[in-house]
């Protein structure tokens, strides 16, 4: 399993009002280089504004984790958002992947829903998202559903992970 050990520049700290604009950002890079290319012409432009991004940043950044470069505290290269015992997100800047931020951002949530008693870890991902879904095995985590994509319409189909904590 990939360690924090492999990137010992990055810092975890708690997400700040001036971070919305970054960490929308960093959503959206994550959305053009994943999501995009696989989601039907209409269902794309309705996600391309960015609107829906945003807001769900505005809403909910007082519960994200971001992770920052030790020489940069605003340069924020991943967030995870924990709800519970739910990873409702976690995204690394696509320059920054493959280094242990998403590593580091995983142990981060695990610890926070072991700290308050969850015995269990789930998270969703797509099944187009190889990359996503090899990382969370890789992490411990057991694929144990599927189903349709409906909160976002996207036409993907859903997976649902799950680790014991």
């Amino acid at each position: 399993m990939p360690g924090p050990e492999r990137c010992p520049d990055i810092v975890l700290r708690e997400a700040r009002a001036s971070d919305v604009d970054a960490v929308t950002h960093l959503l959206m890079q994550t959305y053009r280089t994943t999501w995009a290319p696989m989601l039907r012409p209409e269902v794309a432009a309705a996600f391309a504004s960015g609107e829906r991004t945003r807001a769900y940043v505005q809403a909910h950044w007082p519960e994200f984790v971001v992770a920052v470069p030790i020489a940069s505290d605003d340069d924020i290269v991943g967030m995870v958002h924990v709800v519970g015992d739910f990873i409702d997100a976690l995204h690394v800047t696509p320059s920054q992947q493959r280094r242990g931020v998403g590593a580091l951002l995983l142990a981060h949530a695990e610890a926070k829903m072991r700290s308050l008693g969850h015995p269990l870890a789930r998270l969703e991902t797509d099944t187009f998202n190889v990359q996503s879904r090899a990382f969370y095995i890789r992490c411990g985590y057991c694929e144990v559903a599927t189903y349709p994509d409906e909160a976002w319409d996207s036409g993907f189909t859903t997976v649902l992970l799950t680790k014991a904590l």
